[in-house]
């Protein structure tokens, strides 16, 4: 049985929940078409989260890897179409804070995801969940972590091979009842939602 990679991130500044966190622990070990699932929980850290994916990514040698983050404001699914090799923004868990930088500097500038999200989106919004492409996934950990891992898939020449990118998600209404005026999923259909999108592969 084919592998897949899914990651998630702890809770980061404001925010005391990550539903991305409960989706993966939810989901590992899961077989969901083709693929058995191996999930991870990476830090909310410039520096640990991308070194962490890329070694689960060598531990496991996985045939996709689906990365996921919480974009608490947006109403929809959104997988996201391009990764820039920029990572700037707030500080992270651990205080640091990245301005303009690289995330390689030897790398593109960016990379475009190869899953296929307009399959995704379709598919989503067919079963009655919303969902949308987006073409920014930012410059914080969740654009740098995309940026990392399809680097190394380029670098190994696995692209036709590998598919792999990067889906933000909603607030869960666990997380929204600490926040003001967000809109929110339940962490079911949230669940739910990712499943599909990894039935499209």
């Amino acid at each position: 049985m084919k592998k897949l990679l899914l990651t998630g991130f702890v809770p980061f500044l404001d925010f005391p929940v990550n539903p991305t966190e409960e989706i993966v622990k939810s989901l590992d070990g899961a077989t969901i078409g083709d693929y058995q699932i191996i999930s991870k929980v990476l830090p909310v850290d410039f520096q640990q989260s991308e070194q962490e994916i890329l070694q689960h990514y060598n531990d496991i040698q996985p045939d996709a890897v689906v990365s996921l983050g919480l974009a608490a404001g947006r109403t929809h699914i959104t997988p996201e179409r391009i990764a820039i090799n920029c990572k700037d923004g707030a500080p992270d868990n651990n205080g640091v804070t990245c301005q303009d930088e690289p995330i390689n500097p030897n790398g593109p500038d960016g990379y475009f995801s190869t899953l296929p999200i307009r399959a995704m989106v379709n598919h989503l919004t067919e079963n009655g969940y919303p969902a949308k492409i987006s073409s920014t996934a930012g410059t914080y950990l969740c654009n740098n972590v995309m940026y990392a891992i399809l680097h190394k898939i380029a670098e190994e020449q696995k692209q036709d091979q590998i598919k792999a990118g990067f889906i933000h998600i909603p607030a869960s209404h666990s997380l929204a009842i600490k926040l003001k005026n967000s809109p929110s999923w339940s962490q079911k259909d949230l669940t739910e939602a990712i499943r599909l999108t990894i039935q499209t592969l």
